[in-house]
């Protein structure tokens, strides 16, 4: 935005933040130039991770709501072969780019195991963990299958059943002393030295935790184009109390802009790159953790849209459905879906639709039934059945 703005409008909030995200451009033709992958991890900076597979994992879908069908092999091999993104706990568990692992240092410093760590009930759990690393540096790369189990512990002990060597993988996983090389079919993480896998550039840049707190909210508000404290903060997973003062630096710098938004009882921040599109086309059925609704209250304030993932409510209790994907078209969140890949049957099962108040279904219909087209012929469906 090439003026000072000190307020803008609602649908300019969400033109902004729909281009900050990479939806001002039409689908590429060609999706898997790796330049349109490249623009497209851009865009997101955070790409979460979810591998809850009734559909496709949540994470895949970001990238096929910004590119349309790309080869998903060809973009992991790019996503874990291309020395440019690592996986950190950033939102969540994340893929981020390399360049944010020293900013990420602090997180790893102040990480601590689980409550429920039964590696806790060892007598030297350190010295299990240093035979892993041990066996890592000369044996290469593990999974959990490849460690031997610890003496004096059963195999499976603690929440969610996990093995204990996965719990200590992630231990060295979470203090950034193990990174992950790739992930197998199965989605397990294969383990590595960061070392192997992270040039020493990024590895040994050392800042200050203030510092590293304002280039990640700095990577917030380009990622988000604008937003309020909370949504700058909740992007790399800090408290508002923390990131405040940081955001206050960066509007001293000059490098986030304060202003209004019609509609947003919080003051907001501006990217001051942010662009700004006349309008926005095109429609996208969108990930559950989609950068542009992750954070619940944004997507409300954003687009007058109320979400919430209904996959742990009990089945009597949804209103929506298991796994529902909103639906944009153009500016707007017009409907939503409950969606289940029958792989089986080779078939898309919408086995329920519904449509925001205020918009025209004669309009939204026939843009979300091509875009279920478009997305039964990605995942190799034949037919898209509505129950």
């Amino acid at each position: 935005m090439s003026r000072r703005r000190v307020r803008i409008s609602a649908s300019e909030a969400r033109r902004i933040a729909l281009a900050a995200q990479g939806f001002d451009r039409p689908r590429p033709q060609t999706p898997d130039d790796l330049r349109h992958y490249r623009r497209a991890m851009q865009g997101i900076r955070v790409l979460q991770l979810d591998f809850v597979n009734v559909l496709v994992p949540a994470h895949f879908l970001v990238i096929w709501s910004r590119l349309g069908a790309y080869d998903r092999a060809r973009f992991e091999r790019y996503l874990y072969g291309s020395r440019e993104y690592t996986e950190q706990w950033a939102h969540e568990a994340s893929v981020v780019h390399v360049s944010d692992w020293p900013l990420l240092a602090h997180r790893r410093d102040a990480w601590r195991p689980w409550k429920s760590d039964p590696l806790k009930g060892l007598d030297d759990p350190e010295a299990y963990l240093r035979e892993i690393l041990e066996q890592v540096a000369a044996e290469g790369p593990v999974t959990t299958n490849d460690l031997p189990a610890a003496a004096g512990l059963p195999p499976k002990r603690g929440g969610w059943d996990r093995p204990v060597q996965r719990w200590a993988l992630e231990q060295h996983f979470g203090r950034g002393v193990l990174a992950v090389r790739k992930r197998l079919e199965n989605f397990q993480r294969v383990y590595d030295l960061p070392g192997r896998l992270i040039d020493a550039a990024h590895r040994q840049a050392r800042l200050d935790s203030h510092e590293a707190q304002r280039r990640l909210l700095q990577q917030s508000a380009t990622a988000l184009g604008v937003g309020t404290l909370q949504d700058l903060a909740d992007f790399y997973r800090m408290s508002p109390r923390e990131a405040a003062p940081r955001v206050e630096e960066l509007v001293e710098a000059g490098s986030l802009v304060p202003l209004a938004v019609e509609g947003w009882r919080q003051p907001a921040y501006l990217s001051p790159g942010a662009r700004i599109p006349r309008r926005i086309d095109g429609a996208a059925l969108l990930s559950p953790f989609d950068p542009l609704l992750w954070f619940r209250p944004r997507a409300a304030r954003l687009f007058d849209f109320h979400y919430r993932i209904e996959i742990y409510v009990p089945a009597a209790q949804r209103r929506w459905g298991y796994y529902v994907l909103p639906f944009r078209l153009g500016e707007h969140i017009v409907a939503r879906v409950d969606l289940k890949a029958d792989r089986k049957q080779r078939q898309l099962l919408v086995k329920s639709t519904y449509f925001e108040d205020g918009f025209d279904r004669k309009k939204t219909e026939p843009a979300l039934a091509d875009e279920l087209g478009r997305l039964a012929d990605w995942l190799e469906l034949d037919e898209v059945v509505r129950y």
